[in-house]
């Protein structure tokens, strides 16, 4: 994905978004006004870039890959259904865009905020104490909050899972922070530490939302009142609904489409011509079956082709100061997925719609 592309569909989400939410008040950290609100919104443009790109790892080998038409994070365009994909897409831009502000507010980047030293001098444990520069959550959960939330226009039943989506992303910001500490002490005895509080790596937090989407759950709801919109009837349904929901808990409304066949009108491109691994080191179970989830299980045959790869090697080191290499030339199989002659066998396609499939 192009970075330009993702900033066009973003920042001209937001900043139409930004200008509906004056309501808003971030305590200390905002001031009044759009220009104030411009402060921050390269860093959540980056945040929900970083949000999309790991959305691409996750499901790097699975049939749905988190195509570009994923990005559009508003649920009156293509988002507008309620799946499963589309939980997760709003928890991990959303994390992003946490995840960036609070990181880039620690760093210092922003004049309004700093690191989080509300706990500092507090005694944390046997043998700790809170101190040092604990990463400010606070301020990334609030300000990606008015930012991202304010994407969400409707009032339905849909409009309610997108919000708690997003915060099911922000809580997974929260939930995976690790305590660093500091020892102190006569000749490094380590009598007692000073602790904090930091952002994970990232990954981490997308193998987190992984695990929420495999385990996401089901609203069933009468579709008659789902339908009614914004009515009092619609919005008791949800309340209702919504009763039994953990806060944690990823949730969807819809089964997912066949995303082994190309659909252009909801942007699914299918499997046909995508690559999968059989061969190579290092590889997980669920990354070697991918030729049979991709290709042979949505009616495809694998194809092997041999492609030249051009690399440095026999690099050595020239005093003084350079480093010469050689250009290798090697042949790579890759496999990828192909239509077959002949139409798929009734086999193929009860496999391909068994169960919960991605």
């Amino acid at each position: 994905m192009k970075r330009s592309t993702f900033l066009i569909l973003s920042l001209t989400g937001f900043y139409s978004a930004i200008l509906h939410t004056a309501a808003w008040s971030v305590n200390n950290f905002l001031m009044t006004g759009p220009k104030a609100y411009l402060t921050y919104s390269s860093s959540v443009a980056a945040g929900a870039h970083s949000g999309m790109e790991e959305c691409k790892f996750q499901f790097g080998w699975e049939r749905w890959n988190c195509p570009e038409s994923a990005l559009q994070l508003s649920t009156h365009n293509r988002l507008r259904s309620a799946t499963r994909e589309t939980s997760f897409v709003h928890a991990i831009s959303s994390a992003g865009v946490m995840y960036t502000l609070t990181r880039n507010c620690s760093l210092g980047d922003f004049e309004s905020c700093g690191c989080d030293d509300s706990r500092n001098g507090r005694v944390g444990g046997r043998g700790w104490v809170w101190g040092g520069c604990s990463d400010n959550v606070e301020f990334g959960e609030k300000v990606s909050k008015l930012f991202v939330d304010a994407l969400e226009t409707g009032h339905d039943t849909r409009a309610l899972i997108n919000l708690h989506n997003n915060e099911v992303g922000r809580l997974a910001v929260k939930d995976t922070m690790k305590r660093a500490c500091k020892c102190h002490g006569v000749s490094g005895s380590c009598s007692i530490q000073t602790c904090w509080l930091q952002l994970a790596e990232f990954r981490e937090i997308g193998n987190y939302l992984k695990i929420k989407y495999d385990q996401a759950h089901k609203l069933e709801m009468d579709k008659r009142r789902v339908r009614a919109g914004n009515s009092a009837d619609s919005r008791g349904a949800t309340a209702q609904t919504f009763h039994h929901v953990h806060a944690t808990e990823l949730v969807f409304l819809e089964d997912s489409p066949d995303y082994c066949t190309r659909n252009a009108s909801l942007g699914h491109h299918g499997t046909e011509g995508r690559e999968c691994l059989q061969t190579g080191k290092n590889l997980s179970q669920w990354e070697k079956r991918s030729c049979r989830r991709l290709c042979t299980e949505c009616g495809l045959r694998v194809e092997e082709r041999r492609t030249e790869v051009v690399s440095s090697c026999n690099c050595k080191f020239h005093w003084c100061c350079t480093v010469r290499c050689e250009q290798c030339r090697t042949l790579v199989a890759k496999h990828f997925c192909t239509r077959r002659d002949s139409a798929a066998t009734p086999n193929h396609i009860r496999q391909r719609n068994r169960g919960h499939k991605r």
